[in-house]
Parts: C-alpha cells; structure tokens; sequence
C-alpha cells in the first residue's frame, strides 16, 4: 500500500477541514498569482497558469478567489517568488521532496531543514532523492465520472499514460509536459476532475514499520504547514496490516 496516499486519506479524515481548505486555497492562489505574473494573464496563452487554475477549480476553489489570484500578479506589491525543490531522507531511509513558492529563500530553507532535523531526517542537495521519481501528471476523477472502460478509452484519447480505477475513483497518468493538454481532453468528455496536478511519483518504494510510518505521517504534516511549502512527496510504503492500525488510531 502506498504509503503517502493512505497519510492523505487519513489526514483528511483526521484533519481541520475548514483550515485545511483555508490554507489550501492560499496556496492555490499563490501558484496562480506566480503563474499569471510570469507569463500573460490569460490561461490560453499560459500554460502553467491554465494548469493552476485546472487544480484551483478542482479543488473548488471560488471563482472570485482565482480572479483576485490573477489580477493580483499585475499589482505593484506583489512579491517575486522563487521556485524551490527541497530533497532528503525522512525516519527509515525514506526519500522526501518538498517543493516550495518563497520570497525569502533563507527564511524557507531554514524552516525545511528545522523539520528534518526535528523528525531526525537528512536535507541533502537538489537532485539527491528526485532520482527515485518520475515527474509526471495525475488527473483524478470521482467514481460517477463513468465506467472503468469508459474512463479508459477517454484517457487513450485524450493521450494518458495510464488510467487506473476502484471504488475509491479513477486515477489517470500523463507525461509532466502533456498534463494541461490532456487535462482539457479529458474535462471535455468526463466532465471536470476531481484534482489536477503535477506529482512525483516513487519508481523505487521504503516499505515501512508502524512507528517509522507515524513518524513520516507528522514530518510531512509539519512540512505542509509551512505557507511556503507548496506539496510534499514521499516514498514510502506500508503493509495493509500497519495501514489498518494507522487508520484505527
């Protein structure tokens, strides 16, 4: 069982819903406001700002909310933000990447490395531990979206790699470079997706004990409250026996 998408399942259950959404949208909004400052403010003709609205609103984020988010990148306080890509070793050996929207590098870096050390990890360099994953596009849908098969061929056509599907939904994979492309196919023929983003996915899994696995679960927790931490990824992975135990506590 992968580890990081049971610590989500079980983190929102768990979690503040309404800070959880706060933050969320504060996030949201940045990328957006970066997106649009760096390019043209219209998302036919910015790609990174169309994918972050894709993710915006399939996170349900208010329409008003995103054009305060645009129009914001054309005023004079706002900020320059750097994008950053924090490595390292969490409990266990497992490999972390953090990436962050900062305007203080010292001041984001320091906190990072506060949460490693906290949580007895390793920060090492850009490069240390994205080997272990593949940079790539994830688009999910609810379960009513359709059929197992119907999912799938709307995902051949609209250029996927991969469609996956439960109970729980549909999970569909695309290359980093084809993810707003594909994303639009999709929304044209399943309707609008659930979430839209850009992930990294392991290629290389650290299965983990029940302790090691709490642990992790509260390092990628301190990491995510930071403001500037945009998304956090590990690679770890436990058994249906821990995760059973970790959803029950």
């Amino acid at each position: 069982m992968a580890g990081h998408s049971a610590f989500k399942n079980i983190m929102h259950k768990k979690g503040r819903a309404d800070a959880a959404r706060a933050k969320a949208f504060a996030k949201l909004g940045r990328e957006i406001t970066v997106a649009a400052k760096m390019g043209l403010p219209d998302p036919a003709m910015n790609a990174r700002l169309r994918l972050a609205i894709q993710e915006a609103r399939a996170e349900n984020m208010p329409k008003d909310n995103i054009e305060r988010a645009i129009k914001k990148a054309a005023g004079a306080d706002t900020g320059t933000y750097d994008s950053v890509r924090y490595e390292g070793y969490g409990p266990g050996g497992v490999a972390i990447i953090a990436e962050a929207l900062t305007d203080n590098r010292n001041r984001t870096g320091g906190a990072v490395r506060s949460v490693f050390t906290k949580f007895n990890g390793n920060l090492g360099s850009t490069g240390s531990v994205s080997h272990m994953f593949n940079h790539a596009g994830e688009i999910t849908y609810k379960p009513e979206a359709g059929s197992a098969d119907a999912v799938v061929e709307a995902a051949i056509e609209a250029g996927a790699d991969d469609a996956v599907s439960d109970e729980n939904g549909h999970v569909i994979s695309c290359t980093f470079d084809s993810l707003g492309t594909v994303a639009a196919s999709l929304e044209e023929k399943l309707g609008e997706a659930k979430s839209v983003k850009a992930v990294w996915k392991p290629n290389l899994t650290t299965q983990v004990d029940q302790a090691n696995a709490e642990t992790i679960m509260k390092m990628i927790a301190a990491l995510e409250d930071d403001d500037d931490v945009q998304n956090v990824y590990a690679n770890f992975e436990v058994s249906d026996e821990v995760l059973k135990k970790l959803t029950a506590a």
